[in-house]
C-alpha cells in the first residue's frame, strides 16, 4: 500500500472527502517525522515503533577506488514491528 492507496482507504472507511483524508494522512506523517527529527520515539501500540539510531563517525572505504574515506556521524530512523502485527502477518 502506498500513500494514495492509504488516502483512498481512509476516504472509503471514514466516509470523508479525499481532501480531508489526504490532510489527515499528511498531519500524521508530518507529526511522526517531526517527532523523529527531534530524536524522540514514535510508538503505535500493537503495530510498530519508530526510533532514531545514532552512528558515530568511522573510516570507510570507497568501493570503486579503494580509497579510505571518513564517514561523518549520522542518525537514521528504524522501524520495529509490534507483537500483534507480527502475529497477524505470520498466520
Amino acid at each position: 500500500m502506498n500513500k494514495p492507496e492509504l488516502i483512498a482507504a481512509l476516504k472509503e472507511q471514514a466516509g470523508i472527502s479525499k481532501a480531508k483524508a489526504a490532510k489527515i494522512v499528511e498531519v500524521i506523517f508530518d507529526s511522526m517525522a517531526d517527532t523523529l527529527s527531534n530524536g524522540d520515539r514514535v510508538e503505535i501500540r500493537g503495530l510498530c515503533s519508530f526510533y532514531v539510531k545514532k552512528y558515530k563517525s568511522y573510516t570507510g572505504r570507497n568501493p570503486t577506488t579503494g580509497e579510505k574515506v571518513r564517514v561523518k556521524p549520522k542518525k537514521l530512523p528504524f522501524f520495529k514491528v509490534g507483537k500483534e502485527l507480527k502475529a497477524r502477518v505470520d498466520q
